[in-house]
C-alpha cells in the first residue's frame, strides 16, 4: 500500500473511485482505513475516496509513546491528517468518520474550517469526548494480552455480524450464517488489531478520557458550521446516545438519524445500506 509523509511520520492510504469530489475517510480506534473496502465499490461515481491510516495502526508508522501519550493525541492524529492532506495536494475535501474518527475530524474542522465540506459521521465519538475508568482501560489492556479477549470485545463493535447468544460475557462470538467476504474482512481486520501500537491501545481510551475531563473541545460544537449527517446503529454499545444527541443540538447544521438493526460499525457489517447512505450524502455534489 502507498504511504504518505506527514511531519515526522510515514501513513498508509488508499484510494478508490475518480472524480473533481474528493471524500477522505477517517477510521475509528483499533481500525485501518481498510474498514471502507467492502462498501467503497458500491459508492456513486464521480467521487474520489482517499482513507488514511492513523499513526500507530495499519500501513502507518508506529512512534514508541511517550509516558502520557501525548504523541498519540486526538490533536496530534488530527495535526497528522492535516498534513498529510497537504502532502496528497487536497486543498477541499469532505469527510466521513466512523467512532474515534469523529473527534479527530472535529479539531480537523476547528483547525482549517475552509478546508473542508460536508461530514459523514457513523457513530462517532463527539468532541465531548469519552469517559474510561481505570477498570475499563483494564479491558484494553486484557486485550493486548489475549487474541480471545480482543475478538470477544470487536465483536461488540460489530455486534449484527453475530448469534445474540454467542456475544454474553461468558461465550466466545460465533458468526451468523452467510456472511461471506464480511466475515472475511472482519478476520483480516481483527489481524490488523493486535499489530497496532501501545500509543494505540491504552493512549486512545486515555486521550480520550482527557478530551471528557478537560470540556475543551465540547464547548467549541457551536462553531463548527460544517453540514453534519450523523448516523447511530440502535445496537451500538460504545457510543452514548445522549452524546450524539448533545451535539446535534449544539452544532448549527447537524442531522442525527437513529438506524435500526445495526451496531457501531455499519460499514463493515452492511457495507450495501452504509454506501447507500454515503452516496445519499455526498453523491451529485458539484465539488
Amino acid at each position: 500500500m502507498p504511504r504518505v509523509q506527514a511531519g515526522e511520520v510515514q501513513l498508509g492510504w488508499r484510494e478508490w473511485g475518480q472524480g473533481d469530489v474528493t471524500v477522505v475517510f477517517i477510521h475509528g480506534n483499533l481500525a485501518s482505513k481498510d474498514w471502507i473496502e467492502l462498501a467503497a465499490p458500491m459508492f456513486p461515481t464521480g467521487l474520489r475516496v482517499i482513507a488514511i491510516d492513523w499513526r500507530g495502526c495499519g500501513d502507518s508508522d508506529r512512534p514508541k509513546p511517550t509516558a502520557d501519550y501525548s504523541n498519540y493525541s486526538m490533536q496530534q492524529h488530527a495535526q497528522d491528517l492535516l498534513a498529510a492532506l497537504d502532502a496528497l495536494d487536497i486543498l477541499f475535501c469532505h469527510l466521513a468518520t466512523h467512532s474515534t474518527g469523529g473527534i479527530i475530524a472535529a479539531r480537523m474542522l476547528l483547525m482549517q474550517p475552509e478546508r473542508f465540506g460536508r461530514v459523514f459521521a457513523l457513530d462517532p465519538v463527539t468532541p465531548l469526548g469519552l469517559a474510561f475508568n481505570a477498570d475499563q482501560i483494564g479491558v484494553f489492556r486484557a486485550m493486548m494480552a489475549s487474541k480471545d479477549v480482543t475478538r470477544a470485545v470487536m465483536a461488540t463493535a460489530a455486534s449484527s455480524l453475530f448469534v445474540p447468544d454467542s456475544l454474553a460475557p461468558t461465550s466466545m462470538p460465533r458468526f451468523r450464517e452467510g456472511l461471506g467476504d464480511v466475515q472475511a474482512l472482519f478476520e483480516r481486520i481483527l489481524e490488523q488489531t493486535f499489530g497496532v501500537s501501545e500509543g494505540i491501545w491504552l493512549g486512545t481510551p486515555f486521550n480520550l478520557n482527557r478530551e471528557w475531563e478537560s470540556k475543551q473541545l465540547g464547548l467549541r460544537m457551536a462553531e463548527i458550521r460544517h453540514p453534519h449527517l450523523v448516523l447511530w446503529g440502535e445496537r451500538d454499545g460504545w457510543i452514548p446516545p445522549a452524546d450524539l444527541r448533545a451535539m446535534a443540538v449544539a452544532m448549527p447544521d447537524c442531522r442525527l438519524v437513529i438506524v435500526p438493526g445495526v451496531g457501531h460499525s455499519m460499514n463493515l457489517e452492511v457495507p450495501a445500506l452504509y454506501a447507500g447512505y454515503f452516496g445519499a450524502w455526498f453523491g451529485g455534489l458539484s465539488r
